[in-house]
């Protein structure tokens, strides 16, 4: 098998990586996630909340997981994505994702692939490092609303599995990296659905799979 550092360029990552404390329970439910994923348990057994563990913590961690692996995936394919061949920011004929924020863009706009891919990446970045909404000191609880930006941030994310499945599939292939997609894939599928963080009309465009 393809070696996955001969795969996926870490120095192609779409935005910096997003790191965990050592030493904070943040930290530790990491790598006990991590040492899930990697002894080959079910993938829908590891995406359940560990006896004792505050959900969201649990999210938290996940979502700051799943930003860095997606952005990791995006980037190292980001060559296939420009201007000209991604126009629009969509997932095949049916789907157009248009981008709205709180700031520059006040009313769904429509960018062109690479275009979302950054706003999208600069938005997911600035929240998780916003202490207000993603805490990381002990004792400092979360908001009320945080698995609302959760459920946000994450379909937000799943557009960028749809555009890369539908559009630039035939690249990942290329590239040997098929399988470590689709088991990151199915990784985040399983967690939203754990949870219930996307809504099931979201999920259309890749339904088949």
């Amino acid at each position: 098998a393809l070696c996955l550092k001969q795969v996926f360029n870490k120095d192609k990552t779409f935005r910096p990586r997003k790191k965990f404390e050592p030493g904070t329970q943040r930290f530790e439910l990491y790598k006990k996630a991590q040492a899930s994923l990697k002894s080959g348990l079910d993938l829908k057994a590891v995406v359940q909340l560990p006896p004792g563990e505050s959900i969201n913590d649990w999210i938290a961690v996940h979502v700051v997981d799943f930003f860095n692996r997606i952005n990791l995936i995006y980037g190292t394919m980001s060559e296939f994505c420009t201007e000209r061949s991604c126009p629009i920011m969509s997932g095949g004929l049916k789907y157009e994702y248009r981008w709205q924020d709180d700031s520059k863009y006040k009313k769904p706009t429509k960018l062109s692939a690479p275009q979302y891919m950054c706003m999208l990446m600069d938005w997911i970045e600035m929240l998780i490092n916003n202490e207000d909404v993603f805490p990381t000191r002990i004792g400092v609880p979360f908001p009320k609303q945080f698995q609302q930006v959760c459920t946000k941030i994450l379909t937000r994310l799943f557009r960028v599995f749809v555009h890369v499945y539908i559009h630039h599939f035939d690249s990942i292939i290329n590239m040997g990296a098929e399988a470590h997609v689709n088991t990151c894939y199915k990784h985040f599928y399983y967690f939203i659905r754990e949870f219930s963080l996307i809504d099931h009309r979201e999920l259309e465009p890749l339904v088949r799979m």
